[in-house]
Protein backbone atom coordinates (compact mmCIF):
# COMPACT_ATOMS: atom_id res chain seq x y z
CA UNK A 1 0.00 0.00 0.00
CA UNK A 2 1.54 3.36 -1.06
CA UNK A 3 2.38 5.84 1.31
CA UNK A 4 -0.36 8.51 0.43
CA UNK A 5 -3.02 5.72 0.46
CA UNK A 6 -1.75 4.43 4.00
CA UNK A 7 -2.48 8.12 5.14
CA UNK A 8 -5.84 7.95 3.54
CA UNK A 9 -6.93 5.69 5.80
CA UNK A 10 -4.98 6.60 9.45
CA UNK A 11 -6.23 10.12 9.24
CA UNK A 12 -9.90 8.44 9.36
CA UNK A 13 -8.51 7.18 13.26
CA UNK A 14 -10.63 9.38 15.64
CA UNK A 15 -8.11 10.85 18.14
CA UNK A 16 -9.43 12.00 21.51
CA UNK A 17 -7.85 15.98 22.03
CA UNK A 18 -6.71 16.14 25.37
CA UNK A 19 -5.40 12.39 25.86
CA UNK A 20 -1.45 12.67 24.87
CA UNK A 21 0.52 13.62 27.98
CA UNK A 22 2.34 16.54 26.09
CA UNK A 23 -0.92 17.89 24.50
CA UNK A 24 -1.65 21.33 25.29
CA UNK A 25 -4.57 21.01 27.64
CA UNK A 26 -1.71 20.05 30.20
CA UNK A 27 1.25 22.27 29.28
CA UNK A 28 1.28 24.27 32.94
CA UNK A 29 0.62 20.99 34.95
CA UNK A 30 3.29 20.44 37.41
CA UNK A 31 5.85 17.86 36.73
CA UNK A 32 8.21 15.89 39.68
CA UNK A 33 11.11 18.43 40.85
CA UNK A 34 14.12 16.76 40.47
CA UNK A 35 14.69 15.52 43.60
CA UNK A 36 11.47 14.25 44.57
CA UNK A 37 9.41 11.20 44.20
CA UNK A 38 13.14 9.41 43.77
CA UNK A 39 12.95 6.29 44.99
CA UNK A 40 9.11 5.44 43.22
CA UNK A 41 10.21 6.69 40.18
CA UNK A 42 13.43 4.29 40.05
CA UNK A 43 11.20 1.80 41.37
CA UNK A 44 9.18 2.07 38.33
CA UNK A 45 12.29 2.27 35.42
CA UNK A 46 13.41 -1.11 37.31
CA UNK A 47 10.10 -2.02 36.53
CA UNK A 48 9.51 -1.24 33.07
CA UNK A 49 13.37 -2.40 32.68
CA UNK A 50 13.14 -5.63 33.66
CA UNK A 51 12.37 -8.17 30.94
CA UNK A 52 10.79 -10.73 33.25
CA UNK A 53 8.66 -8.22 35.14
CA UNK A 54 4.69 -8.03 35.29
CA UNK A 55 3.28 -6.28 32.24
CA UNK A 56 1.34 -4.20 34.13
CA UNK A 57 2.38 -1.73 36.87
CA UNK A 58 -0.57 -0.49 38.49
CA UNK A 59 0.01 2.66 40.57
CA UNK A 60 -3.41 3.43 43.36
CA UNK A 61 -3.46 6.06 45.97
CA UNK A 62 -5.94 8.50 47.17
CA UNK A 63 -7.09 11.96 45.56
CA UNK A 64 -4.35 14.74 45.90
CA UNK A 65 -1.22 11.91 46.15
CA UNK A 66 0.09 13.10 42.97
CA UNK A 67 -0.51 9.94 40.77
CA UNK A 68 -1.18 12.73 37.44
CA UNK A 69 2.09 14.09 38.27
CA UNK A 70 4.18 11.34 38.39
CA UNK A 71 2.65 9.83 35.61
CA UNK A 72 3.12 12.98 33.49
CA UNK A 73 7.34 12.92 34.21
CA UNK A 74 7.57 9.33 33.57
CA UNK A 75 5.63 9.61 29.63
CA UNK A 76 8.21 13.00 29.74
CA UNK A 77 11.17 10.53 30.77
CA UNK A 78 10.35 7.35 28.46
CA UNK A 79 9.45 10.00 25.32
CA UNK A 80 12.76 11.38 25.78
CA UNK A 81 14.32 8.10 25.87
CA UNK A 82 12.15 6.85 22.36
CA UNK A 83 10.41 4.08 24.84
CA UNK A 84 6.85 5.79 25.04
CA UNK A 85 4.59 4.07 22.49
CA UNK A 86 1.62 6.11 23.67
CA UNK A 87 -0.53 7.94 26.52
CA UNK A 88 -4.00 8.40 27.73
CA UNK A 89 -4.90 10.81 30.54
CA UNK A 90 -8.28 10.61 31.34
CA UNK A 91 -10.33 13.33 32.64
CA UNK A 92 -14.06 13.93 33.95
CA UNK A 93 -13.75 17.72 32.63
CA UNK A 94 -13.22 16.69 28.73
CA UNK A 95 -15.50 14.71 26.78
CA UNK A 96 -13.57 12.58 24.53
CA UNK A 97 -11.09 11.54 27.81
CA UNK A 98 -14.03 11.03 29.71
CA UNK A 99 -15.04 8.12 28.24
CA UNK A 100 -13.34 4.66 26.53
CA UNK A 101 -15.30 5.49 22.90
CA UNK A 102 -11.85 6.83 20.97
CA UNK A 103 -9.62 5.19 24.06
CA UNK A 104 -7.98 2.27 21.89
CA UNK A 105 -8.30 4.55 18.41
CA UNK A 106 -6.04 7.17 20.01
CA UNK A 107 -3.15 4.69 21.42
CA UNK A 108 -3.46 2.55 17.79
CA UNK A 109 -2.68 6.41 16.71
CA UNK A 110 0.00 7.39 18.33
CA UNK A 111 1.39 3.74 17.62
CA UNK A 112 1.48 4.60 13.88
CA UNK A 113 3.98 7.78 15.30
CA UNK A 114 5.89 5.94 17.42
CA UNK A 115 6.27 2.77 15.69
CA UNK A 116 6.21 3.79 11.68
CA UNK A 117 6.52 -0.16 10.99
CA UNK A 118 3.00 -0.53 12.33
CA UNK A 119 1.55 2.23 9.55
CA UNK A 120 0.65 -0.34 7.12
CA UNK A 121 -0.69 -3.45 9.08
CA UNK A 122 -2.81 -0.29 10.82
CA UNK A 123 -4.00 1.33 7.65
CA UNK A 124 -4.17 -2.37 6.46
CA UNK A 125 -7.32 -3.24 9.45
CA UNK A 126 -9.27 -0.03 9.08
CA UNK A 127 -9.35 -0.84 5.35
CA UNK A 128 -10.25 -4.14 5.48
CA UNK A 129 -12.68 -3.43 8.99
CA UNK A 130 -14.88 -0.23 7.78
CA UNK A 131 -15.88 1.79 10.20
CA UNK A 132 -14.05 0.06 12.94
CA UNK A 133 -14.29 2.96 15.55
CA UNK A 134 -17.68 2.51 15.49
CA UNK A 135 -17.08 -1.19 16.17
CA UNK A 136 -16.82 -2.97 20.07
CA UNK A 137 -13.68 -1.95 22.12
CA UNK A 138 -12.73 -5.91 21.77
CA UNK A 139 -12.46 -5.58 17.95
CA UNK A 140 -10.84 -2.14 17.99
CA UNK A 141 -8.48 -3.71 20.43
CA UNK A 142 -7.57 -6.60 18.34
CA UNK A 143 -7.80 -5.25 15.38
CA UNK A 144 -5.87 -1.81 15.69
CA UNK A 145 -3.52 -3.10 18.14
CA UNK A 146 -3.12 -6.56 19.19
CA UNK A 147 -2.56 -7.86 16.04
CA UNK A 148 -0.21 -5.32 14.20
CA UNK A 149 2.09 -5.69 16.94
CA UNK A 150 2.15 -9.66 16.69
CA UNK A 151 2.55 -9.11 12.75
CA UNK A 152 4.67 -6.14 12.79
CA UNK A 153 8.37 -7.19 11.35
CA UNK A 154 10.90 -8.83 13.72
CA UNK A 155 12.39 -6.68 16.08
CA UNK A 156 13.10 -6.59 20.29
CA UNK A 157 11.88 -3.42 21.87
CA UNK A 158 10.14 -2.83 24.99
CA UNK A 159 8.03 0.17 25.21
CA UNK A 160 5.45 1.95 27.66
CA UNK A 161 1.48 2.43 27.53
CA UNK A 162 0.74 5.58 30.33
CA UNK A 163 -2.89 5.45 31.30
CA UNK A 164 -3.76 7.69 34.08
CA UNK A 165 -6.73 8.44 36.28
CA UNK A 166 -8.68 5.21 34.81
CA UNK A 167 -10.50 5.80 37.40
CA UNK A 168 -12.09 8.84 35.56
CA UNK A 169 -13.50 6.48 32.45
CA UNK A 170 -17.28 7.07 32.94
CA UNK A 171 -17.80 3.79 32.54
CA UNK A 172 -17.44 0.89 35.09
CA UNK A 173 -17.96 -1.36 32.48
CA UNK A 174 -15.63 -0.24 30.11
CA UNK A 175 -12.78 0.16 33.09
CA UNK A 176 -12.84 -3.56 33.45
CA UNK A 177 -12.84 -4.55 30.40
CA UNK A 178 -9.82 -2.38 29.40
CA UNK A 179 -7.86 -4.27 31.85
CA UNK A 180 -8.88 -7.74 30.69
CA UNK A 181 -7.60 -6.40 26.98
CA UNK A 182 -4.60 -5.19 28.30
CA UNK A 183 -3.85 -7.62 29.68
CA UNK A 184 -3.61 -9.96 26.69
CA UNK A 185 -0.66 -7.97 25.34
CA UNK A 186 1.37 -10.57 27.27
CA UNK A 187 1.55 -12.85 24.54
CA UNK A 188 3.27 -10.59 22.45
CA UNK A 189 6.85 -11.50 21.77
CA UNK A 190 9.39 -9.52 19.62
CA UNK A 191 7.58 -5.90 20.28
CA UNK A 192 6.78 -5.98 24.24
CA UNK A 193 4.65 -3.59 26.00
CA UNK A 194 4.44 -2.94 29.36
CA UNK A 195 2.02 -0.38 30.79
CA UNK A 196 1.90 2.17 33.55
CA UNK A 197 -1.55 2.51 35.01
CA UNK A 198 -2.44 5.47 37.87
CA UNK A 199 -5.66 5.56 39.58
CA UNK A 200 -7.87 5.92 42.61
CA UNK A 201 -8.54 2.37 44.56
CA UNK A 202 -12.11 2.16 43.66
CA UNK A 203 -14.01 -0.83 43.29
CA UNK A 204 -14.44 -1.28 39.22
CA UNK A 205 -10.74 -0.97 39.24
CA UNK A 206 -9.78 -2.99 42.48
CA UNK A 207 -12.34 -5.74 40.77
CA UNK A 208 -10.94 -5.63 37.64
CA UNK A 209 -7.45 -6.37 38.54
CA UNK A 210 -8.53 -9.17 40.87
CA UNK A 211 -9.80 -10.64 38.07
CA UNK A 212 -6.16 -10.54 35.76
CA UNK A 213 -4.04 -13.26 36.57
CA UNK A 214 -1.63 -12.37 39.62
CA UNK A 215 1.38 -12.51 37.29
CA UNK A 216 -0.12 -9.56 35.36
CA UNK A 217 0.60 -6.85 37.14
CA UNK A 218 2.73 -5.41 40.14
CA UNK A 219 1.03 -2.96 42.39
CA UNK A 220 2.13 0.14 44.68
CA UNK A 221 0.05 1.97 46.78
CA UNK A 222 0.97 5.55 46.76
CA UNK A 223 -0.22 6.77 50.11
CA UNK A 224 1.21 4.16 52.12
CA UNK A 225 4.88 5.60 51.21
CA UNK A 226 6.18 6.57 54.61
CA UNK A 227 5.50 10.01 55.99
CA UNK A 228 8.69 11.21 56.90
CA UNK A 229 9.63 10.53 52.91
CA UNK A 230 6.47 12.13 51.57
CA UNK A 231 6.66 15.35 53.90
CA UNK A 232 10.40 15.81 53.04
CA UNK A 233 9.40 15.56 49.26
CA UNK A 234 6.83 18.23 50.27
CA UNK A 235 8.76 20.34 52.02
CA UNK A 236 11.09 20.41 48.95
CA UNK A 237 7.86 21.59 46.76
CA UNK A 238 7.20 24.30 49.06
CA UNK A 239 11.02 25.66 49.03
CA UNK A 240 11.43 25.50 45.82
CA UNK A 241 7.66 27.01 44.54
CA UNK A 242 8.15 29.93 47.06
CA UNK A 243 11.34 30.99 46.85
CA UNK A 244 10.60 32.06 43.44
CA UNK A 245 7.36 33.87 45.08
CA UNK A 246 10.28 36.23 46.63
CA UNK A 247 11.61 38.04 43.48
CA UNK A 248 7.90 39.06 42.93
CA UNK A 249 6.69 41.98 43.01
CA UNK A 250 4.49 42.86 46.52
CA UNK A 251 6.53 40.80 48.94
CA UNK A 252 8.28 42.99 51.49
CA UNK A 253 10.58 40.68 53.16
CA UNK A 254 12.79 40.02 50.17
CA UNK A 255 15.97 41.14 51.81
CA UNK A 256 15.01 37.92 54.59
CA UNK A 257 14.73 34.01 54.52
CA UNK A 258 11.03 33.57 53.42
CA UNK A 259 8.71 32.12 54.31
CA UNK A 260 11.01 30.26 56.77
CA UNK A 261 11.59 27.14 58.30
CA UNK A 262 9.08 26.58 60.79
CA UNK A 263 6.55 28.24 58.29
CA UNK A 264 7.43 25.52 55.83
CA UNK A 265 6.91 22.74 58.61
CA UNK A 266 3.75 23.77 59.55
CA UNK A 267 2.93 23.68 55.74
CA UNK A 268 4.11 20.47 55.34
CA UNK A 269 2.05 19.55 58.34
CA UNK A 270 -0.89 20.59 56.91
CA UNK A 271 -0.50 18.92 53.96
CA UNK A 272 -1.11 15.79 55.64
CA UNK A 273 0.81 14.15 52.48
CA UNK A 274 -1.22 15.48 50.16
CA UNK A 275 0.37 16.70 47.18
CA UNK A 276 -2.62 19.12 45.90
CA UNK A 277 -2.58 20.45 49.20
CA UNK A 278 0.91 22.21 48.80
CA UNK A 279 0.20 22.88 44.85
CA UNK A 280 -3.06 24.53 45.95
CA UNK A 281 -1.33 26.94 48.29
CA UNK A 282 1.48 27.80 46.33
CA UNK A 283 -0.96 29.10 43.60
CA UNK A 284 -3.43 30.70 46.37
CA UNK A 285 0.04 32.74 47.68
CA UNK A 286 0.73 33.46 44.21
CA UNK A 287 -2.56 35.22 43.41
CA UNK A 288 -2.27 38.68 41.89
CA UNK A 289 -4.79 40.74 43.97
CA UNK A 290 -3.05 40.42 47.68
CA UNK A 291 0.34 39.96 48.55
CA UNK A 292 2.23 36.55 49.18
CA UNK A 293 2.47 37.55 53.35
CA UNK A 294 -1.91 38.38 52.97
CA UNK A 295 -1.83 35.28 51.44
CA UNK A 296 -0.03 33.08 53.17
CA UNK A 297 -1.57 34.29 56.80
CA UNK A 298 -5.30 33.11 55.21
CA UNK A 299 -3.62 29.78 55.30
CA UNK A 300 -2.09 29.78 58.64
CA UNK A 301 -5.14 31.07 60.40
CA UNK A 302 -5.87 28.76 63.34
CA UNK A 303 -9.30 26.52 62.76
CA UNK A 304 -11.28 26.80 65.83
CA UNK A 305 -13.55 23.77 65.07
CA UNK A 306 -13.07 20.45 66.18
CA UNK A 307 -10.47 18.31 63.97
CA UNK A 308 -12.56 15.44 62.22
CA UNK A 309 -10.53 12.35 61.70
CA UNK A 310 -11.20 12.78 57.98
CA UNK A 311 -7.75 11.63 55.78
CA UNK A 312 -8.83 15.17 54.06
CA UNK A 313 -9.67 16.98 56.91
CA UNK A 314 -6.64 19.79 56.30
CA UNK A 315 -7.05 19.61 52.64
CA UNK A 316 -11.26 20.57 53.17
CA UNK A 317 -10.12 23.34 55.86
CA UNK A 318 -8.10 24.78 52.83
CA UNK A 319 -10.68 24.62 49.88
CA UNK A 320 -13.21 26.27 52.92
CA UNK A 321 -10.70 29.37 53.42
CA UNK A 322 -9.18 29.88 49.70
CA UNK A 323 -13.62 30.11 48.93
CA UNK A 324 -14.57 32.25 51.85
CA UNK A 325 -11.41 34.61 51.28
CA UNK A 326 -11.99 34.45 47.48
CA UNK A 327 -15.29 34.59 46.63
CA UNK A 328 -17.20 36.67 49.79
CA UNK A 329 -13.95 37.84 51.69
CA UNK A 330 -14.43 36.39 54.92
CA UNK A 331 -17.44 38.54 54.87
CA UNK A 332 -20.44 36.92 57.22
CA UNK A 333 -23.76 36.86 54.56
CA UNK A 334 -26.77 35.07 54.02
CA UNK A 335 -26.40 32.15 52.05
CA UNK A 336 -28.13 33.20 49.60
CA UNK A 337 -26.08 36.02 48.83
CA UNK A 338 -25.43 37.17 45.83
CA UNK A 339 -21.39 36.20 45.37
CA UNK A 340 -22.06 32.14 46.43
CA UNK A 341 -25.40 32.13 43.99
CA UNK A 342 -23.40 33.39 41.33
CA UNK A 343 -20.28 31.01 42.20
CA UNK A 344 -22.38 27.79 42.57
CA UNK A 345 -24.08 28.85 39.19
CA UNK A 346 -20.71 29.32 37.13
CA UNK A 347 -18.10 26.93 38.81
CA UNK A 348 -21.18 24.03 39.96
CA UNK A 349 -21.24 24.34 35.87
CA UNK A 350 -17.96 24.06 35.51
CA UNK A 351 -17.46 20.58 37.73
CA UNK A 352 -20.70 19.37 36.05
CA UNK A 353 -20.71 19.35 32.68
CA UNK A 354 -19.18 16.66 29.95
CA UNK A 355 -16.43 18.92 28.16
CA UNK A 356 -14.63 22.19 28.60
CA UNK A 357 -15.18 25.51 27.09
CA UNK A 358 -13.47 28.85 27.42
CA UNK A 359 -14.64 31.13 29.91
CA UNK A 360 -16.37 33.32 27.28
CA UNK A 361 -18.15 30.00 25.40
CA UNK A 362 -19.27 28.72 29.65
CA UNK A 363 -20.44 32.66 29.47
CA UNK A 364 -22.84 32.19 26.64
CA UNK A 365 -24.11 28.72 27.51
CA UNK A 366 -24.79 30.25 30.96
CA UNK A 367 -26.66 33.40 29.51
CA UNK A 368 -24.12 35.75 31.55
CA UNK A 369 -22.74 38.57 30.49
CA UNK A 370 -19.65 37.92 31.47
CA UNK A 371 -17.78 35.50 34.23
CA UNK A 372 -14.31 36.82 34.15
CA UNK A 373 -15.00 38.63 37.06
CA UNK A 374 -16.21 35.28 39.04
CA UNK A 375 -13.14 33.13 37.89
CA UNK A 376 -10.57 36.08 38.47
CA UNK A 377 -10.60 35.09 42.26
CA UNK A 378 -10.33 31.59 41.73
CA UNK A 379 -7.13 30.88 40.31
CA UNK A 380 -5.87 28.75 43.03
CA UNK A 381 -8.53 26.49 42.66
CA UNK A 382 -9.38 26.80 39.07
CA UNK A 383 -7.04 26.35 36.41
CA UNK A 384 -7.65 29.83 34.21
CA UNK A 385 -5.48 30.50 31.27
CA UNK A 386 -3.80 33.59 30.10
CA UNK A 387 -4.81 32.32 26.43
CA UNK A 388 -8.63 33.02 25.89
CA UNK A 389 -8.90 30.83 23.48
CA UNK A 390 -8.20 27.52 25.67
CA UNK A 391 -10.84 26.56 28.35
CA UNK A 392 -11.40 26.70 31.81
CA UNK A 393 -10.61 23.60 34.16
CA UNK A 394 -10.84 22.74 37.72
CA UNK A 395 -7.49 22.68 39.05
CA UNK A 396 -7.11 19.14 40.90
CA UNK A 397 -10.28 16.61 41.20
CA UNK A 398 -10.16 16.56 45.17
CA UNK A 399 -11.57 19.99 44.50
CA UNK A 400 -15.12 18.58 42.65
CA UNK A 401 -15.11 15.93 44.80
CA UNK A 402 -14.95 18.35 48.11
CA UNK A 403 -18.10 20.69 46.20
CA UNK A 404 -19.75 17.82 46.01
CA UNK A 405 -20.04 16.08 49.52
CA UNK A 406 -22.04 17.58 52.30
CA UNK A 407 -19.98 15.76 55.05
CA UNK A 408 -16.53 17.79 53.48
CA UNK A 409 -17.43 21.13 52.14
CA UNK A 410 -19.32 22.48 55.56
CA UNK A 411 -20.27 26.53 54.19
CA UNK A 412 -23.27 25.68 52.63
CA UNK A 413 -22.46 28.87 50.79
CA UNK A 414 -20.43 26.79 48.16
CA UNK A 415 -21.74 23.03 48.18
CA UNK A 416 -23.04 22.05 44.74
CA UNK A 417 -26.31 20.26 44.66
CA UNK A 418 -25.38 17.68 41.36
CA UNK A 419 -28.98 17.15 40.82
CA UNK A 420 -28.89 21.04 40.78
CA UNK A 421 -26.54 21.97 38.64
CA UNK A 422 -27.73 19.37 36.31
CA UNK A 423 -31.05 20.88 35.45
CA UNK A 424 -29.78 24.59 35.68
CA UNK A 425 -27.32 23.47 32.67
CA UNK A 426 -30.12 21.81 31.05
CA UNK A 427 -32.64 24.79 30.78
CA UNK A 428 -29.83 27.33 29.40
CA UNK A 429 -29.37 23.87 27.12
CA UNK A 430 -32.76 24.59 26.02
CA UNK A 431 -32.71 28.56 25.68
CA UNK A 432 -29.99 27.58 23.15
CA UNK A 433 -31.83 25.12 21.19
CA UNK A 434 -35.00 27.42 20.67
CA UNK A 435 -32.63 29.31 18.80
CA UNK A 436 -32.15 26.97 16.30
CA UNK A 437 -33.42 27.51 12.60
CA UNK A 438 -34.11 25.63 9.22
CA UNK A 439 -30.59 25.70 7.07
CA UNK A 440 -28.98 27.19 10.32
CA UNK A 441 -25.97 27.49 8.15
CA UNK A 442 -27.30 29.76 5.29
CA UNK A 443 -26.18 27.13 2.77
CA UNK A 444 -29.66 27.16 1.23
CA UNK A 445 -28.24 23.94 -0.45
CA UNK A 446 -31.00 21.28 0.51
CA UNK A 447 -28.94 18.24 -0.68
CA UNK A 448 -25.36 19.52 -0.16
CA UNK A 449 -23.64 16.24 1.79
CA UNK A 450 -22.41 17.47 4.90
CA UNK A 451 -18.75 16.15 4.52
CA UNK A 452 -18.54 19.04 1.49
CA UNK A 453 -18.97 22.20 4.28
CA UNK A 454 -16.31 23.69 5.16
CA UNK A 455 -15.50 23.27 8.82
CA UNK A 456 -14.90 27.28 9.37
CA UNK A 457 -19.00 27.67 8.03
CA UNK A 458 -19.85 25.16 10.70
CA UNK A 459 -18.37 26.74 13.55
CA UNK A 460 -19.73 30.20 12.66
CA UNK A 461 -22.98 29.10 12.77
CA UNK A 462 -22.58 26.29 15.30
CA UNK A 463 -20.29 27.56 17.78
CA UNK A 464 -18.75 25.80 21.17
CA UNK A 465 -21.85 26.82 23.59
CA UNK A 466 -24.50 25.33 20.59
CA UNK A 467 -22.74 22.93 19.97
CA UNK A 468 -22.24 21.43 23.71
CA UNK A 469 -26.32 22.50 24.14
CA UNK A 470 -26.99 20.50 21.37
CA UNK A 471 -24.62 16.90 22.25
CA UNK A 472 -25.61 17.09 25.98
CA UNK A 473 -28.67 18.91 26.49
CA UNK A 474 -30.61 15.52 27.22
CA UNK A 475 -28.05 13.75 29.27
CA UNK A 476 -28.44 17.35 31.70
CA UNK A 477 -32.23 16.66 32.03
CA UNK A 478 -31.85 12.61 33.20
CA UNK A 479 -29.30 14.00 35.74
CA UNK A 480 -31.26 16.55 37.09
CA UNK A 481 -34.66 17.25 39.51
CA UNK A 482 -36.96 18.06 36.44
CA UNK A 483 -40.23 19.63 37.32
CA UNK A 484 -43.55 20.04 35.17
CA UNK A 485 -42.24 23.42 34.03
CA UNK A 486 -38.62 21.44 32.58
CA UNK A 487 -41.31 18.46 30.60
CA UNK A 488 -43.10 21.44 29.28
CA UNK A 489 -40.04 22.76 27.96
CA UNK A 490 -39.25 19.06 26.49
CA UNK A 491 -42.53 19.35 24.65
CA UNK A 492 -42.51 22.79 23.41
CA UNK A 493 -39.28 21.67 21.83
CA UNK A 494 -40.52 18.78 20.57
CA UNK A 495 -43.74 20.83 18.50
CA UNK A 496 -40.94 23.75 17.28
CA UNK A 497 -37.37 22.99 17.52
CA UNK A 498 -36.82 19.04 17.46
CA UNK A 499 -36.27 18.70 13.22
CA UNK A 500 -33.76 22.24 13.63
CA UNK A 501 -31.41 20.00 16.37
CA UNK A 502 -31.95 17.13 14.09
CA UNK A 503 -30.38 19.14 11.30
CA UNK A 504 -27.62 20.55 13.79
CA UNK A 505 -27.05 17.63 14.96
CA UNK A 506 -26.15 16.26 11.37
CA UNK A 507 -23.91 19.29 10.66
CA UNK A 508 -21.57 18.79 13.91
CA UNK A 509 -21.44 15.03 12.97
CA UNK A 510 -22.89 13.87 16.37
CA UNK A 511 -26.17 12.53 14.53
CA UNK A 512 -25.82 8.68 15.53
CA UNK A 513 -25.62 10.70 19.47
CA UNK A 514 -28.92 11.83 18.60
CA UNK A 515 -30.22 8.32 18.00
CA UNK A 516 -30.40 7.00 21.73
CA UNK A 517 -30.99 10.27 22.85
CA UNK A 518 -34.42 10.01 20.70
CA UNK A 519 -35.31 6.22 22.14
CA UNK A 520 -34.30 7.49 25.77
CA UNK A 521 -36.61 10.48 25.28
CA UNK A 522 -39.59 8.55 24.06
CA UNK A 523 -39.34 6.22 27.21
CA UNK A 524 -39.01 9.50 29.28
CA UNK A 525 -42.10 11.00 28.03
CA UNK A 526 -44.36 7.93 28.44
CA UNK A 527 -43.68 7.14 32.04
CA UNK A 528 -44.31 10.85 32.34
Amino acid sequence: MQTWEQQKYLSKLPEAEGAAYNDRLWEHEDHCLPDTRVELRQKITDWFEDPNGEYIFWLNGMAGTGKSTISRTVACELAEKERLAASFFFSRDHGNISHAGQFFTTIASQLTRSLPALRPLISQAIQKHSNIWKQRLSEQWKYLILDPLKNAPAQSIQLAVVIDALDECDSKDDIQLILKLLAQARCLETIQLRVLVTSRPEAPILLGFRNLPGETYQHFVLHNILPPTVNQDISTFFRRKLSSVKSEPGLSTTSTPWPGEPTIQRLVEKAAGLFIYAATICQFIRDDHYTPEDQLSVILQEDHDTPSPSPTQHLDDMYTKLLQHSVVGNQIVRVDDHLAVRFRKIVGSIIMMFDIMTAKELAKLLHLRTISTTLASLGSVLSIPEDEGQPVRIFHPSFRDFLLDSHRCLDSRFLIDPKEAHITLFRNCMMLLAELRQDLCNLQEPGVSVGDIPEHIIQRYIPAHIHYACRYWFHHFQLGNPIQEDMDRILRFLEHDFLHWLEALSLIKEASNGVPIVVDLEITLKVS
